[in-house]
């Protein structure tokens, strides 16, 4: 159980530095998240191969091909959003995805959120609003906030299914595997995606240091400890858990950026702390699953 929270934790500290990488990178949007979705998958997939380690098959295959589809879709609309507001707007807008999250574990997998955890998602929620409302003085941004903002909330309705999908895949199944298969069905999705918006598959002048961050940290290593504490940990809480990730984004951007945050900011990210502080306090048991729950 320590090992599930201590993989969350990794997760959560490696997503957080995606949102001030993409903006590094210099790169065409959409182009920025199909090139970090195919240098992880390649590299997840290489490691998988190197150990050995037996791709998914049959259903958790199907699985891990629409948690690609999702994840692509969902990149596509954030990364957009990132040039378009804020660092810290978008990310607890696109971290907003536990309201969604809860409702469809409790419908699809009848998994109940304890009511301190609830409060607790409540409370960081509430806090990545005041975060988002925290708007002025960005020089970054592209000067649609709006356009932004919503295009993040989209990201986060989105996202919401992945975990769903994901908690249903047989813990039998290795996770280093399954992320290199959801990395490069992710890819394939933003290469279509790139096609429709007429964004190029190559970025010549992008930062390349920070392309290969972006594909290591956040996506090798950051999803793959998430893919992995979703086997042992309930959606919700998993989600709700990454509404630590504003905090950690809005940190880097000041530190890397420039991007000083606001009161607003600081104080909604006090917020967000203490409400993954409730959902922490009262952890919840593993999840113990029937060997055919998985296979439905």
């Amino acid at each position: 159980m320590r090992r599930a929270h201590a993989l969350l934790a990794l997760g959560v500290l490696s997503v957080g530095a995606a949102a001030p990488l993409i903006r590094l990178a210099h790169a065409p949007p959409v182009t920025a998240a199909f090139l970090r979705t195919l240098i992880g998958g390649v590299v997840l997939l290489a490691v998988a191969s190197a150990w050995r380690r037996p791709l998914p098959r049959g259903p958790d295959l199907r699985r891990a091909l629409v948690c690609g589809a999702v994840l692509g879709v969902h990149f596509a609309l954030w990364f957009a959003s990132l040039g378009m507001t804020t660092v810290a707007a978008s990310t607890v807008l696109v971290c907003v995805q536990p309201v969604f999250v809860a409702a469809l574990a409790w419908a699809l997998l009848g998994e109940r959120t304890p009511a301190r955890g609830l409060i607790g998602i409540g409370v960081a929620v509430g806090g990545s609003v005041v975060i988002g409302l925290d708007l002025p003085g960005d020089a970054g941004a592209g000067g649609q906030p709006l356009v932004g903002n919503l295009l993040a909330l989209a990201g986060a309705a989105v996202i919401a299914a992945y975990p769903i999908v994901a908690r249903r895949v047989d813990r039998g199944v290795d996770t280093l595997a399954f992320s290199a298969v959801v990395s490069l069905a992710a890819a394939a999705t933003l290469a279509l995606c790139c096609l429709l918006t007429d964004s190029p598959l190559y970025a010549a002048h992008a930062s390349w240091p920070a392309l290969l961050a972006l594909a290591l940290l956040p996506t090798v290593i950051g999803q793959t400890a998430l893919n992995a504490a979703l086997k042992r940990l309930p959606a919700a809480f998993v989600s709700g858990a990454i509404l630590g990730e504003p905090v950690i984004a809005t940190a880097v951007a000041w530190l890397v950026l420039n991007e000083r945050p606001g009161m607003k900011t600081l104080a909604g990210s006090a917020l967000v702390l203490l409400g993954v502080g409730l959902l922490f306090s009262r952890a919840p048991i593993a999840v113990e699953r029937a060997p055919t729950e998985a296979g439905r």
